[in-house]
Formats: structure tokens, sequence, C-alpha cells
């Protein structure tokens, strides 16, 4: 699952730092190539569009989808300027669970990694992003500190020209639970209303989302009974608390959003692509409903980027918080100028 930025503040800014422009659609030290993956296998130069068969998919966007398996897209490496570039087609990788480990299930798929689980690839994400927040100075420490807080603890007191609803994560300990739910029925015996007796305990005993070492820990949660945590979701408008989503299964797991995708990037040293292609609701024409949002590595890029499909929404220019694979096929015969996409 994935989680967009739709509310911009100087530190949220500075944190994430600026997004290159978004890429326009064209009309008309060397990586290796990236090697043959298992599922699904490479394109039948004469056979039929593979985005023929996707389900969910409105016309304008599965034109554009097809467009891109038709005349793929070409990629270079920036920083070396010898290097020749690559063109690929992007076919779909098939559909993934909506259980919150999409992010990192479709990643698997993308990169053919069929030995590596989801779980064990979530893992190694967090643990990439506390080395290298460890290694920031005080003052990125600081930003990448608010930045979590606006996205999981965010002041209820602002915000409300965007959003129609605003949730805050806690963190119940699994081990916790039963004393938890001792002090709520604690204060209902007192005459309090469900969910303000839950909402009161949970954010007196529970873990806020609000620092690195919070959001290590809420992101390793991927809804397993091996978790450490359990995932509280308590939803206000502007009137006050609307629901408390008290997990009580332990299956929630926690949505990747742009830290995780960054860290993901830097863990294997390949840029990734998230392609987000709208359908009427965003109210964009055809030449201009699909997106490459990139997400580059800290350090040295080892290999070719791989890509991620989100269907986008056309509220706020987000996505639909569901990511799915898609398979990149080297098409060498294909020149950059012939490309759907010059990214």
């Amino acid at each position: 699952m994935g989680k967009l930025l739709c509310e911009s503040s100087p530190t949220v800014a500075e944190t994430l730092s600026p997004s290159p422009p978004l890429l326009t659609w064209q009309d008309a030290t060397k990586i290796p190539p990236p090697p043959c993956l298992d599922s699904p296998g490479s394109p039948d130069q004469g056979g039929e569009n593979p985005w023929n068969e996707v389900r969910g998919l409105e016309d304008q966007q599965r034109r554009c989808l097809q467009n891109l398996y038709t005349r793929g897209v070409f990629w270079k490496k920036k920083d070396d300027p010898a290097a020749l570039g690559t063109t690929f087609r992007l076919s779909h990788g098939g559909d993934v669970e909506a259980d919150g480990n999409c992010l990192f299930t479709a990643s698997r798929t993308a990169m053919g990694l069929s030995k590596v689980g989801a779980r064990e690839l979530r893992q190694r994400t967090v643990r990439r992003f506390l080395e290298d927040y460890a290694a920031e100075a005080p003052a990125e420490k600081e930003a990448v500190d608010a930045a979590i807080r606006h996205l999981y603890s965010p002041d209820l007191k602002a915000g409300w020209g965007i959003h129609v609803v605003q949730e805050v994560k806690l963190l119940a300990r699994k081990a916790d639970r039963e004393i938890l739910d001792t002090a709520i029925q604690e204060l209902l015996d007192l005459g309090l209303q469900r969910e303000n007796a839950a909402e009161s305990i949970y954010k007196e005993r529970c873990i806020a989302v609000n620092d690195a070492s919070s959001w290590a820990k809420y992101m390793s949660i991927s809804g397993s009974p091996e978790d450490e945590y359990d995932i509280i979701t308590l939803q206000y408008t502007e009137e006050g608390l609307l629901t408390v989503d008290e997990n009580r299964g332990g299956h929630a797991a926690a949505f990747g959003d742009d830290f995780a995708i960054g860290s993901l990037s830097t863990e294997f040293g390949r840029e990734i692509f998230v392609v987000q292609a709208h359908g009427l609701d965003a109210m964009v024409d055809e030449d201009n409903c699909i997106f490459f949002l990139p997400h580059h590595p800290r350090g040295q890029m080892n290999e070719t980027p791989f890509f991620l499909f989100m269907k986008g929404t056309g509220w706020c220019g987000a996505g639909a918080d569901h990511y799915e694979p898609l398979i990149s096929h080297p098409a060498p015969l294909v020149p950059q100028e012939k490309a759907a996409f010059v990214l």
C-alpha cells in the first residue's frame, strides 16, 4: 500500500527533497541488462498486447498502457554520459493481494526475487532506513522526524483544507493487549462510550508513530502473528473522533510510504519508477494520463530500474494506495526517438 503526501510544509518539503519534474509523453560504467524473469515470460513480439487482459482499467488508461508495451520507455543512467541506455517494454506482472504488504510483494515480483519473501524485503527496507538515518546530520534527522509526524501523528488543528479525514497511527504491543482491554473496560464501567474510552487508553499507553525509531517499528509490521506490535488507527474529522480501528485480529500491515520506497531503492541500488495511470476521474486528457514518479537510491546505482504500477484516482492527484508489479522487457531494437516515454 502506498501513502502519498498531499500537504506540504517547509520541513516536509526539505526532508523529502524536491521531486524531479513530471516526465511528459514523447511523440515520436555500464549497467548489466536485467536477467530473464521466471514469471511472467518475455513478450511475444507478434502476440496480443498483454494490457488487453488486465482487469479494472478504463479505456483511456488501457490505451496509454498498451503504448508503454508497444513502444516502450527509454532509460539511461543519468550520471554516466557514456551510457547507451535501454528501452523497456512494460507489461503487467499480475494481481497483488491488498493486505498492506503490496509494495513489498509487488517489488519482489518486479525484481524477480523468487527466493525473497515480502516480509524479508520489508525487514531489509527498515534496516536500510535506520542505517541511513543514523548517518544523517542532526538537522536532517530532525527533518525526517518532522515528516514522519506529519504523516502519522498530524496536528489535528490543521490540514482540514485538504483532508476530510485524518488518521493517527499508534502501536500496541501484542503482549499488552489484555492489559489495554482491562483498562478500557474500567473506563466503560465509569460510563464512557467505547470509542472515547479506547481513544483515551490507546493515546496514553501506546507508541505514537512520530519519529524514525517508531517509524521503524511501524513499518516492520506485516500483519503476521510474528509481529511485535499491532497497529491502532484513530480517525478524525474536523469535528472530532470518527472511529477507532482496534485491529483486534492483528492483521493490519503498515502501508509502504515514500520513506520505504526510497530505502528499498537504496537497498538494491536501483531506481524505482511508480507508474500512475489516471482515468477520466482525474480530468486529464489522454496524452497526459501517465505519470512516472522516480525514486533514486542514495548511493551507487548498481542495476537497471524496476517499475511499479498504481492506478491513479482523481482526488488530490493521488494514487489508489495499491501497488502492482510491472515487468520490464528489454527492447534493444527500439531507439530512444521511437519510445513512448524518455525517463
